[in-house]
């Protein structure tokens, strides 16, 4: 058996970006930055940021293009996968790329109709929620007591 899952909480380092295939299924594709502090060789604390390539489809990628933007946090949930290309100077690169199966909003709404900041809603409808996800939106993200490490 095997398995491949991945639980990342970060900020979107970017605006998603939606595009349909030639079928008319929704692709939504953003980046998004986990941080920690570590301590280096000499004893000070470091931020490290790691940054990781988010692709969602369908329903779940509309509504992360409609009501996310750079900086909001996020809950994403999927499979992780490492592409590797060479870049123009012929240097192998790699990124962390998340084919997400769910992903929650961790704030109180999304952007308000006139695009201007954040409304304040609190809804938990199917348009808020991953397919297949039955917990309210204000629920999904365990607290730290409830993290194992």
């Amino acid at each position: 058996m095997s398995f491949n899952k991945i639980i990342i909480v970060g900020n979107l380092g970017r605006d998603p970006e939606l595009r349909y295939t030639p079928q008319g299924n929704a692709v939504c594709n953003f980046s998004v930055a986990t941080s920690e502090k570590r301590k280096d060789k000499s004893g000070e604390w470091q931020d490290m940021t790691t940054w990781f390539r988010v692709t969602l489809w369908g329903k779940q990628g509309e509504n992360a293009s409609k009501y996310l933007q750079k900086g909001n946090p996020v809950y994403v949930e999927g499979r992780l996968r490492v592409e590797e290309w060479t870049d123009r100077d012929g240097k192998n690169r790699h990124t962390l790329e998340i084919h997400g199966t769910e992903m929650h909003f961790l704030n109180s709404g999304g952007r308000s109709e006139e695009g201007d900041g954040y409304s304040n809603q609190n809804d938990s409808s199917e348009d808020f929620e991953a397919p297949g996800s039955t917990a309210n939106l204000n629920q999904s993200v365990p607290s730290d007591d409830d993290i194992p490490f």
